[in-house]
């Protein structure tokens, strides 16, 4: 049975139902949680360029999209925590700044000892899939331990 499971949320409903089925998971194997946000960085990002001549990016604009993303890195991470708490589960959390979501996921649950992810899937298919991407898919593809996947409900 599994021990430790890694649970990334992005504070989305989809994610509060992995959250949910997470804790119910623990509570019955006795496993430890930790939840993981990663906060978005355009810096660095493969996929996002900023083209023009004398873009100019405000330091204090910068200082407060940070600080935001902390904010709400730690909002829903707390909440997580709360209803493990409630229902008796032993739970952390981590965040980090990170341009490639899936790497800091799998790093995350190395840097933990964790021995299973389970996390959201939106189910996007057809071109918004292919357009979008899938960062459930990326861990799904990289990831050296188990992965359990909570499906999107309804339509993506």
């Amino acid at each position: 049975m599994y021990r430790h499971l890694l649970v990334p949320t992005d504070g989305s409903e989809l994610s509060q139902q992995a959250v949910g089925a997470a804790v119910a998971m623990a509570r019955e194997s006795g496993a430890s949680i930790t939840f993981f946000h990663v906060q978005p960085s355009f810096y660095g990002r493969p996929d996002v360029a900023l083209y023009g001549e004398g873009l100019v990016l405000d330091p204090l604009l910068s200082e407060q999209f940070s600080k935001a993303n902390a904010d709400f890195a730690a909002s829903i991470l707390d909440q997580a925590k709360q209803e493990a708490q409630r229902q008796g589960v032993l739970a952390d959390s981590d965040t980090c700044v990170n341009p490639v979501i899936y790497e800091a996921i799998l790093d995350a649950a190395s840097e933990h000892h964790c021995d299973l992810i389970l996390m959201a899937s939106h189910g996007r298919r057809g071109l918004a899939g292919l357009v979008l991407g899938s960062e459930t898919q990326r861990v799904l593809t990289h990831a050296n331990i188990p992965v359990l996947v909570i499906p999107s409900r309804g339509p993506a």
